[in-house]
């Protein structure tokens, strides 16, 4: 491509030697040399402008086409790879494929979330301990005091295997394991990815991640719930916010409640993310039910316990004002950059 402009003429020369030099194609696109000549639009007169910006966003059209064919050559250069037939330490380098390096991805905004809410948990004297992604009917339900044929089973339509297996609708799959496993006090927090048979729109996803929290002790009350939510939420979006429950039904909780913090974009005035209400519903909570510590093995008459499940991408959603779930699970480049 010609340019007119000897400065622009002169800087398209050495920005090539430059791009064929480089390991990282994507870097000539920050090299000093186009950034000068962009500086430099501002100091030329008035007449002069518009023709040399002309000229240097062709130059930069010129070098992300270059940056295109590169990475298009290298995609096409790496070959098949068999993802069922692993290898190991032992196989000789020269015979292991050729993988794409780190540099070209990142981690998922979700997962560098879901980082900082676990570390503000562990700060709080909680443990994280993994869901699953396929259990039974005994911990989905159960275990969690459904009895069985029970209508409250409906409100958790989810996918089942052949085999009879589920794959899970919340994370409490996990309170009866916790409960097994470990001797109050008890402080844990459970990530998972869940399932449900939803209708997609763009604040529910047939697939998303929760983060269920279960605390049981001596002298547990609503009041302990209610302080350790209010406590996390303050750290998480960086500012005090103000909190209302209000009754509601889970069959594992009893008195069961739904939590919602003042909204922390408009401070209680009113917008579009809290429907001009001043409050968001956020997550389902309440102390947990005896039935449910019976069948953990602890004894409901010393113990009492609270409980609570949030979805992840729901507070992502309200921290970063996503307006759409479906960003998080598309695939789409542009939006995933965002958080690179």
């Amino acid at each position: 491509m010609e340019y007119k402009s000897p400065e622009v003429k002169k800087a398209a020369q050495q920005l090539k030697v430059k791009f064929k030099k480089l390991e990282d194609k994507r870097a000539i696109l920050r090299a000093p040399e186009l950034g000068a000549l962009y500086d430099r639009i501002k100091t030329l007169p008035a007449g002069e402008r518009a023709a040399f910006g002309k000229e240097v966003n062709r130059l930069k059209s010129e070098l992300e086409q270059l940056v295109r064919q590169a990475q298009s050559f290298k995609l096409k250069a790496l070959s098949s790879i068999d993802v069922t037939a692993p290898f190991d330490i032992n196989v000789p380098p020269e015979q292991r494929p050729q993988l794409l390096t780190a540099e070209n991805g990142s981690r998922h905004p979700l997962m560098t979330e879901l980082g900082k809410i676990l570390n503000i948990f562990a700060g709080m004297g909680f443990t994280a301990v993994e869901s699953r992604e396929l259990d039974d009917d005994y911990h989905m339900f159960g275990s969690l005091n459904f009895p069985k044929d029970h209508p409250a089973r409906d409100e958790y339509d989810t996918f089942v295997t052949d085999e009879g297996l589920i794959a899970p609708a919340h994370t409490s799959i996990m309170q009866n394991r916790v409960f097994k496993t470990m001797q109050p006090p008890i402080r844990a927090v459970i990530p998972g990815r869940c399932f449900r048979n939803e209708d997609v729109d763009a604040r529910h996803d047939h697939t998303f991640y929760q983060l269920e929290g279960v605390y049981v002790d001596k002298g547990i009350h609503a009041g302990h719930l209610i302080a350790t939510l209010k406590t996390f939420f303050k750290k998480y979006f960086q500012k005090d916010i103000k909190v209302k429950t209000q009754p509601f039904y889970f069959p594992f909780t009893e008195p069961s409640l739904e939590f919602a913090p003042s909204c922390v974009f408009c401070d209680q005035k009113g917008c579009s993310i809290c429907s001009h209400t001043g409050w968001i519903e956020l997550l389902g909570c309440g102390l947990i039910h005896p039935n449910v510590l019976r069948e953990g093995g602890i004894d409901p008459t010393k113990y009492t316990g609270f409980a609570w499940g949030v979805g992840i991408e729901r507070l992502v959603m309200i921290k970063y004002g996503i307006e759409d779930v479906r960003h998080f699970h598309s695939g789409n480049l542009k939006f995933l950059r965002q958080f690179a």
